[in-house]
């Protein structure tokens, strides 16, 4: 059990559902979830995380509930704590299930822009961020940059670990996949899994059983970029 230290948890919104179902209850002393909308300012998250960090007074066993995020959480420092993260490029991988399947996923087809209740519910994806530019710039120049960002992209995907999740969001998903035909994506839906969030659960419960889908940060130490390549 962690070598008896108590166990806290700070995770983006995004998994809120996922945890409670994976964790054991009683198991964390402590529960700290976070905006979605930090994913549109990564840099946004180190900071953000580190200020909870630095108020946890007693030596504790802190799971990370994030991705790399666009190397959104390097940096963070551990201090008398020990943080365990899970070794993911982002919430995709963790929706997903795995990284193997993220892989796979990616290698089939790589020109591939995902959706997820986290980037519907803050607003990061094309015709949020077409509404926000033609507020700005006008309509040429708003399509005009959005061409720059997206007309390489083949495939719009909604992925969610549940059925309810993909029925709940599908209707915005779908909105979001009918503005994007301008560039000819089509639209898929896949069920992920919440399986890396059980394993991430059972690692907290013993460390031993880490193996390369996570990273361990011992105190005094910090989250480095190296320590999520292959």
């Amino acid at each position: 059990m962690s070598d008896t230290q108590p166990i806290v948890v700070i995770a983006c919104e995004v998994f809120k559902e996922m945890l409670a179902q994976a964790m054991p209850p009683e198991l964390a002393a402590q529960i700290t979830y976070l905006d979605y909308g930090l994913h549109r300012t990564p840099n946004k998250i180190v900071s953000s995380v580190q200020r909870l960090i630095d108020e946890i007074e007693t030596p504790s066993l802190i799971i990370l509930g994030y991705g790399l995020c666009g190397s959104g959480i390097t940096g963070i420092q551990s201090r008398h704590h020990t943080i365990l993260v899970p070794r993911a490029d982002d919430c995709i991988t963790m929706f997903l299930g795995s990284r193997q399947r993220y892989y796979q996923e990616f290698e089939s087809e790589p020109g591939t822009y995902w959706l997820s209740k986290g980037w519907l519910e803050s607003g990061s994806h094309p015709l949020k961020e077409y509404e926000e530019y033609r507020k700005k710039y006008g309509d040429k120049d708003a399509m005009w940059l959005l061409d720059q960002q997206y007309r390489h992209y083949k495939r719009l995907v909604l992925v969610a670990h549940s059925q309810d999740d993909l029925d709940h969001y599908r209707t915005q998903a779908q909105a979001v996949a009918q503005f994007c035909e301008r560039w000819g994506l089509r639209y898929e839906e896949i069920l992920g899994s919440d399986n890396f969030l059980q394993q991430l659960v059972a690692v907290a419960q013993d460390l031993d059983k880490a193996d390369g889908n996570f990273v361990i940060i011992a105190p005094g130490g910090e989250i480095r970029l190296d320590q999520f390549m292959f």
